[in-house]
């Protein structure tokens, strides 16, 4: 293939969130906003099917970044991460139901969950689960 189509492919790549975004932002502008509703839960539900999916590998997700980081964990770090693949599923899976349940309710009951409620939730899960996760390494990083 030649360079410049890399290159092409490569910025492509690196800005295609950003053009999504955009993309979004002008659907919810100027459209009626009923079909752009399903957002939220088609990413919830990518982010589930993503974490879920993993439970069936060798290697999680989680455990994969895991090891990104220090490739010599030991298994009870493992085991955790394993179980907390398991608990990000379960909680991407509940954010899945209750954002396709508001697609079906008010527009304002819709944007106060998908625009605040839920990226407070997932922060707030995310801020626990590293407090627990230190304490954890803490423990059990040295430990074989």
């Amino acid at each position: 293939m030649p360079k410049f189509i890399m290159q092409a492919w490569k910025i492509f790549k690196a800005s295609a969130p950003f053009i999504g975004m955009v993309l979004v932002i002008i659907g919810f502008h100027f459209t009626d906003f009923v079909l752009l509703k399903y957002y939220p839960p088609i990413v919830n539900f990518g982010f589930f099917i993503v974490f879920f999916s993993s439970l069936f590998q060798e290697k999680t997700v989680i455990q994969k970044i895991a090891l990104a980081s220090d490739p010599n964990i030991n298994e009870h770090v493992m085991n955790y991460t394993r179980n907390l693949t398991i608990l990000w599923s379960a909680f991407m899976f509940i954010n899945f139901l209750i954002s396709l349940a508001t697609v079906f309710m008010s527009k304002e009951i819709w944007t106060v969950y998908n625009g605040f409620i839920s990226y407070f939730l997932v922060g707030t899960f995310f801020v626990i689960e590293y407090i627990v996760r230190i304490n954890f390494m803490r423990k059990h990083a040295k430990q074989d």
